[in-house]
């Protein structure tokens, strides 16, 4: 387990391999482990040296008291994690939040990301499950959090046909994050547009998508693809919100062939 401090918190980081470097951000409800057996595959090939970070107040990293959760503050915390340990440029990949995050790296530090990859992101927040949404508001999301067993089963209702392994992962993450980050990071990703930027982008895109997606609309790969002409999208046709989970081996190829592209 790695960490460094910046301005505004600690940033918890696990790394693997040797090579080109290559960040991974990891979605709401989750932390650095959604990518474990990802950065253990591509550790394999031996041409990458991968990050996988905890945005703050998710897994082990911790943000000074008074500090905002937002997608602006987690951009930011990204380029302040490259900074501090001498990545000049690199490849992005993000899952759910952790691509719109991506994105918005790309959008505002374009100097930082050599080409980033999405995996089941919204371009735009009114994608997101209802129940994701109302999360965002913090009267509901301070009942959610007060009493246990809401929490329990908002997560199994939206998660429970994830399969068992994914479900167990959620709620072993949850426990780990605050209530700050639960509901402000989820309202800011509600309210989030990025169509009217997406013309910015010119670095290489890839978007991946699972057509059964029940947390982000599957029609956000539509979306990203029409507002990035030059972005190669995929749609796992057997996969949901966690591909590499549910088609691993396929999830995999295309990112070894993304990252060699």
């Amino acid at each position: 387990m790695s960490s460094l401090v910046t301005t505004e918190g600690i940033v918890h980081y696990e790394l693997d391999g040797r090579g080109n470097p290559v960040v991974l951000l990891h979605g709401w409800l989750n932390s650095w482990d959604v990518w474990r057996n990802t950065m253990l595959a591509l550790s394999d090939e031996k041409r990458y040296r991968i990050y996988a970070l905890d945005f703050w107040g998710w897994g082990e990293s911790i943000k000074n008291a008074g500090q905002q959760f937002s997608l602006s503050s987690y951009a930011s915390m990204v380029v302040q994690f490259m900074e501090a340990l001498g990545v000049s440029r690199a490849p992005i990949i993000g899952h759910s939040m952790g691509g719109t995050v991506a994105l918005t790296v790309a959008l505002d530090y374009p100097e930082k990301v050599q080409k980033v990859a999405v995996v089941g992101s919204p371009i735009v927040g009114k994608s997101l499950n209802r129940l994701l949404n109302l999360a965002g508001r913090e009267r509901i999301a301070r009942l959610i959090w007060r009493v246990p067993h809401v929490l329990e089963l908002v997560t199994w209702w939206v998660l429970a046909r994830d399969g068992a392994e994914t479900y167990k992962m959620i709620r072993r993450d949850v426990s780990h994050t605050t209530m700050e980050a639960f509901f402000q990071s989820i309202n800011d990703l509600g309210r989030v547009d990025l169509r009217p930027r997406l013309g910015e982008i010119h670095i290489p895109v890839w978007g991946i998508f699972g057509k059964r997606d029940n947390i982000v609309n599957p029609n956000q790969a539509s979306v990203m693809g029409q507002g990035i002409p030059h972005a190669t999208i995929q749609v796992l046709q057997h996969s949901r919100h966690f591909p590499m989970c549910d088609q691993p081996e396929v999830f995999l190829d295309i990112l070894s062939r993304f990252l060699a592209a």
